[in-house]
């Protein structure tokens, strides 16, 4: 393998390159505590492993690296995978995680604050072991693939999608008619959005503030900027923490179901004046502009819980500052021009990630069961076409039976009769 650009002081273990390998102990303990609480996961693991099901399969894997994305990939390796990965945001990787998951046998090219030069020698990285199947979080790692590494498409049997910025690039992709390879929206399943996006978003994007600001949640007006699932979870949280909450919108509906969840939707150019806090989590760049960094008030913290780092114009928030100071890890204050202060946190990066352990174990338990679940259907199932294809009904229900079951919970099944009513019904008689 040919080395990675301006690698720093990295160290080579193995066939891995991390930056601190001496913390592998540390990162052990952080995988134990994870796995201990991810019991779907580990299921999925006793079940399967004895059968070895991806034996011979390379696997490239482009995830926040962290305990629980190590889990994973040592869960994939178990089942028989060789596995390559690497983070999808240069601050989110743990670098006591890269180190430990480096000694299990995984091949890991990641560290934290890696520059964008090394971030795509990373990624270059795990396409260089040639993988078969792939696991994205935002797209980059396929738009390699559909680009400068083109040549590689063609080996891809196929691969999952982990986020609504990737699953979006996905069917740009497609409706282009250019996607090469089937890629299972992991991120449209009802065990993902619906718990990961929502709970998991709406937990550590706040866990992220607290932890970073130290501040309170309580009494603070919070304006959140998109209300998708992940707004809604943020928005949600804000208000369970005692936040007035104040929606901005683009989609009509949306903002009406913001509304009758008791949020005040204001265009952002009336709700910017307003905000202790303002939260983007819309997918979207140009969100937070010059004209609402002149309108906020003294004091006002910024933060963005969406994939990349352009829903905050940074450009034009250090074009009206005189200085920028970090003042607290995490936490840069930007000292504009008219006296005024605004902080930034995490650089405008993912902040439950950047700034946080990222969501809850339990919840990436189910979103990382779905993953495993679904590179198991490209392999053993029917050949997809190339697309971006749904995940399967019987896997999102198969993940929440056995997350029900893990809880010691039970629900109850249509009788005989009512199996028959309903199928009388869809039979139109």
């Amino acid at each position: 393998m040919p080395p990675l650009p301006s690698p720093g002081d990295a160290a080579v273990t193995g066939r891995s390159e991390v930056r601190h390998p001496e913390l592998a102990e540390e990162g052990r303990a952080r995988m134990v505590w994870a796995r201990a609480h991810m019991p779907v996961l580990e299921g999925l693991r006793r079940r399967l492993a004895p059968s070895s099901p991806l034996a011979g399969m390379r696997l490239g894997m482009v995830l926040h690296l962290e305990a629980k994305t190590a889990v994973l990939a040592e869960t994939l390796k178990a089942l028989g995978a060789q596995v390559t990965a690497t983070g999808s945001n240069p601050l989110s990787t743990q670098d006591a995680v890269a180190a430990a998951l480096a000694e299990t046998g995984v091949d890991v090219a990641a560290w934290h604050g890696a520059t964008p030069e090394e971030y795509r020698g990373c990624l270059e990285r795990v396409l260089d072991a040639r993988p078969r199947l792939v696991i994205d979080d935002g797209g980059d790692l396929v738009a390699l693939l559909h680009g400068e590494r083109s040549e590689q498409a063609g080996e891809i049997l196929g691969g999952a999608e982990e986020t609504t910025t990737g699953v979006t690039r996905l069917r740009a992709l497609e409706r282009a008619g250019r996607l090469r390879f089937p890629m299972i929206a992991v991120n449209d399943g009802r065990m993902k959005h619906l718990f990961d996006n929502r709970y998991g978003t709406g937990q550590s994007v706040w866990d992220g503030y607290m932890r970073t600001t130290n501040l309170t949640v309580a009494g603070k007006t919070v304006v959140v900027c998109g209300y998708g699932w992940c707004g809604k979870g943020v928005a949600l949280r804000a208000a369970g923490l005692g936040a007035r909450v104040i929606v901005t919108e683009v989609d009509p509906v949306a903002a009406a179901e913001a509304v009758m969840e008791g949020h005040r939707v204001l265009p952002l150019e009336q709700a910017a004046p307003l905000a202790d806090v303002v939260v983007t989590v819309t997918g979207m760049a140009g969100v937070v502009t010059a004209p609402h960094i002149a309108a906020m008030r003294d004091g006002a913290v910024l933060m963005n819980a969406g994939h990349f780092d352009v829903e905050i114009d940074k450009p034009a928030l250090a074009g009206a500052s005189r200085s920028v100071t970090r003042v607290r890890e995490g936490i840069d204050a930007y000292r504009l021009k008219d006296g005024r202060t605004l902080y930034l946190l995490a650089e405008g990066r993912l902040v439950n990630l950047a700034a946080g352990d990222g969501h809850p174990v339990e919840i990436m338990d189910l979103t990382f069961a779905l993953q495993v679940r679904c590179m198991l259907r490209l392999v053993q199932g029917e050949p997809l076409p190339p697309g971006v294809h749904p995940v399967p009904a019987e896997v999102d229900e198969e993940v929440a039976r056995a997350y029900l079951a893990a809880g010691g919970w039970e629900i109850d099944r249509l009788t005989e009769a009512q199996v028959r009513y309903r199928s009388e019904w869809e039979a139109g008689t």
